[in-house]
């Protein structure tokens, strides 16, 4: 989910390309920009009614002053520009955005967090892909945040969001972390994104709430830590040291396991995952597909989906038929999909 690039710009001819000055309507309140290859908006009408300015795929580095006045702005998007530091500090002084809810400046060149103090009401903010080596100054975004978005920096260090009560979302994917820490006063996280970073122990604070957590790539080497998040529906642990299932009786809610790409040998302590839909088990040494039979009893119902590909027990030639008959409603092996 990390990964994601904008499309490429059309090229422009009197067919394809769509010039924005000429769809002006003063009482326009959405204002989409995006993939114009444009180095400024000096060209651009920007009607004070707009709610919402999208500007990106674009190749901008400094913002446009006429920004700082749209009152009615709710959201500004600038996402895959050419934009730096010294180009978005005029914000914080953009006294007439303060009822901004959604900032998104993903994938440009910052190296720090922008001081966004003036925006009371931000629900969404996002400055992931960038070159940010610190979470220093999050401690001034608005404790209403919803979500926040910080993933493929150069993070080294959970920090600065313990005011942040009302966060659902925290994505810090594809950093430098290496210790889960300050999560404690997040009672309302849903969504914990930390995959890509190296860290080698679970601690998520007491939290219980939470609904989906991704520990993919990092450095485990133990499933212990999440018998609290009873809540929990989606967990991805793939790419680690793990070599033993442990720690999951309690997770009675979970619907989705993915543990591929690990060290284990067998499969064991699901017996209680009634809700289990789909399980990730490829790229492993499980050697007997009779013991997962026995483990997965009780979600034998609700299975539809699961993967075992490169392990010794797919090597059978009747691995997949014999995975159908204790799966009476599976829908898919591995990359085979059945009617």
């Amino acid at each position: 989910m990390d990964d994601q690039t904008g499309a490429s710009p059309p090229a422009p001819n009197s067919e394809g390309y769509d010039d924005p000055t000429m769809e002006d309507d003063p009482s326009s309140t959405v204002l989409d920009l995006t993939s114009f290859q444009l180095h400024d908006l000096d060209s651009i009408e920007l009607p004070p009614s707009l709610t919402e300015l999208d500007v990106t795929a674009n190749r901008l580095t400094s913002l446009d002053t006429r920004i700082a006045t749209l009152s009615s702005l709710k959201k500004l998007s600038l996402r895959q520009n050419l934009i730096e530091d010294a180009a978005v500090e005029p914000i914080s002084r953009w006294d007439a955005l303060s009822g901004l809810e959604e900032l998104v400046l993903r994938d440009n060149k910052l190296t720090k967090i922008p001081d966004v103090t003036i925006f009371i009401k931000l629900l969404v903010f996002d400055v992931s892909f960038n070159e940010i080596t610190s979470l220093h100054g999050l401690s001034k975004v608005s404790s209403k945040l919803k979500e926040l978005y910080v993933s493929k920096n150069e993070v080294a260090k959970i920090e600065e969001i313990d005011h942040l009560h009302e966060l659902l979302i925290l994505e810090l994917g594809s950093n430098r972390l290496r210790v889960m820490e300050n999560l404690q006063n997040m009672t309302h996280l849903q969504e914990l994104w930390l995959g890509r970073n190296r860290i080698k122990v679970v601690n998520l604070c007491g939290l219980k709430c939470i609904k989906k957590i991704s520990l993919q790539s990092n450095r485990l080497t133990s499933m212990t830590g999440f018998e609290e998040c009873v809540a929990l529906e989606e967990l991805y642990l793939s790419h680690n040291g793990i070599s033993k299932m442990e720690g999951l009786s309690t997770l009675v809610n979970l619907h989705i396991l993915d543990v591929s790409n690990n060290k284990l040998t067998s499969v064991n302590g699901i017996e209680n995952l009634t809700m289990l839909e789909d399980l990730w088990l490829n790229d492993n040494s499980i050697d007997s597909v009779e013991g997962i039979a026995e483990v997965v009893a009780g979600s034998r119902e609700k299975l539809t989906t699961i993967y075992l590909e490169n392990n010794p027990c797919a090597k059978s030639p009747n691995y997949a038929a014999a995975l159908r008959q204790i799966f009476p409603n599976i829908q898919q092996i591995d990359c085979h999909i059945f009617a």
